[in-house]
């Protein structure tokens, strides 16, 4: 096993938090954000520029590479450190601690404050709080319909730890490590041949976890070609990360081309109606390789003025509330139209997106402080117990924002059939 390499000034070492990195949840979180409110208001259809906002679902890419870089990176630093590996559960505590309260207290608002989820049966209660309203078409209530790609990363929380173990193995392999963790590229093409062939509904499969393998593989790529990079044992070709990350603005110039390519009918439409294969399976790769750019630039490298200004303070906040903006914003914008009896798909996009933010972030704010990180901090007293030394957050991985020393994970994704 290598010796590891010195550690740069941006990371204290290769187990270091990577603050820059929550400024990322709360991109993609305000990207969700000005998805839905470019839905409800009918700019997405409308618009010449909609396209831009129909596409600002590409939050969810971000959020599932983010939790694929961030949750899988423990397990490659401790086996390239020679630390033991993270407790499986350990980690599904921490894991349910981090998304559970405010989740099943955003479950119960939902379904009793909105007059559109009424009546609300034993089955929507049922499927909601346990994650499992994707997997039957339409159970997605009012309010709630951003939560199908939360229960996607569920999915993705219960199986990393076996595909973790697989990944790394018993020695630390870096080239293994990276191809064994970006094998969900596979999953997610074989899960397209089957909805090509029919074997699959392009109206209910295309919300399951196969279909984002990969974007959730290209995350855990990533991690453990840093962690290689950190420890000095990666070959050759993984510098090209770091030399990347050194031109953040080409890097970012290139994912908005991309995106512009995206917002064109190559994607799929803006609208209701669904995607044929080829264009889901194109947006999916165009998403992905999105995401990829915009994190290469805050995960490696060395230290940047970009960095330092994504790791100031009100960036580190918002993306410490990320997950209850994910949670709530769909709830506020809701109450909005109820509220002033707006007809959907109408009302400006500027107003309602300020309105959506401000009463977006005061709940999460209050959320955050009155529910997420008193709970976490009880139940981190409380839980099972670390084997040996534990590796410290490198930035609290999604959507979610964890207290500063807890690796943690969520996605905020978007709602519906606008995301």
């Amino acid at each position: 096993m290598s010796t590891a390499a010195a550690p740069t000034a941006s990371e204290p070492s290769v187990t270091g938090r990577l603050p820059a990195l929550d400024a990322l949840r709360a991109i993609g979180a305000i990207a969700v954000v000005g998805h839905h409110v470019g839905f409800q208001t009918a700019v997405t259809m409308n618009a010449q520029w909609g396209g831009w906002l129909a596409r600002l679902d590409v939050g969810v890419a971000i959020f599932f590479v983010l939790s694929g870089f961030l949750l899988f990176r423990p397990w490659a630093s401790n086996i390239a450190t020679g630390r033991p590996r993270p407790r499986a559960a350990r980690y599904l505590w921490r894991r349910g601690l981090r998304i559970l309260p405010a989740y099943w207290l955003a479950v119960v608002v939902c379904l009793i404050v909105l007059p559109q989820n009424r009546p609300v049966s034993a089955g929507d209660w049922i499927r909601h709080l346990t994650f499992t309203q994707i997997y039957e078409a339409g159970q997605l209530r009012y309010g709630l319909s951003q939560t199908w790609s939360l229960a996607t990363e569920v999915v993705f929380y219960l199986i990393l730890p076996l595909v973790a173990a697989l990944a790394v193995g018993r020695s630390w392999r870096p080239v293994r490590t990276v191809m064994i963790a970006g094998a969900g590229v596979l999953v997610t093409a074989g899960w397209l041949t089957l909805m090509a062939i029919g074997r699959l509904d392009m109206g209910l499969h295309t919300t399951w976890f196969p279909s984002y393998a990969g974007w959730f593989s290209a995350g855990m790529a990533l991690g453990a070609a840093h962690v290689a990079l950190r420890t000095g044992t990666a070959p050759a070709v993984f510098r090209v990360l770091d030399d990347l990350a050194s031109a953040p603005v080409a890097c970012w110039v290139a994912a908005a081309g991309l995106l512009a390519i995206a917002t064109t009918p190559v994607a799929g439409p803006r609208d209701l109606a669904g995607p044929t294969v080829a264009e889901f399976a194109v947006k999916l790769t165009l998403y992905v390789a999105i995401a990829s750019l915009i994190l290469i630039p805050v995960a490696f490298g060395g230290p940047t003025r970009v960095k330092q200004a994504l790791s100031s303070g009100p960036s580190r906040w918002l993306g410490v509330v990320s997950y209850g903006l994910f949670l709530w914003h769909p709830l506020v914008l809701e109450l909005i139209y109820l509220l002033d009896d707006r007809p959907l798909f109408t009302g400006g996009l500027l107003s309602t997106f300020a309105l959506t933010m401000l009463f977006g972030l005061a709940y999460a704010a209050a959320s955050y402080y009155g529910v997420e990180r008193p709970i976490q901090l009880l139940g981190s007293q409380r839980g099972p117990g670390p084997r040996g030394p534990e590796p410290v957050s490198a930035a609290a991985a999604a959507s979610p924002g964890p207290p500063p020393t807890v690796e943690t994970g969520a996605a905020a994704p978007t709602a519906g059939t606008s995301g």
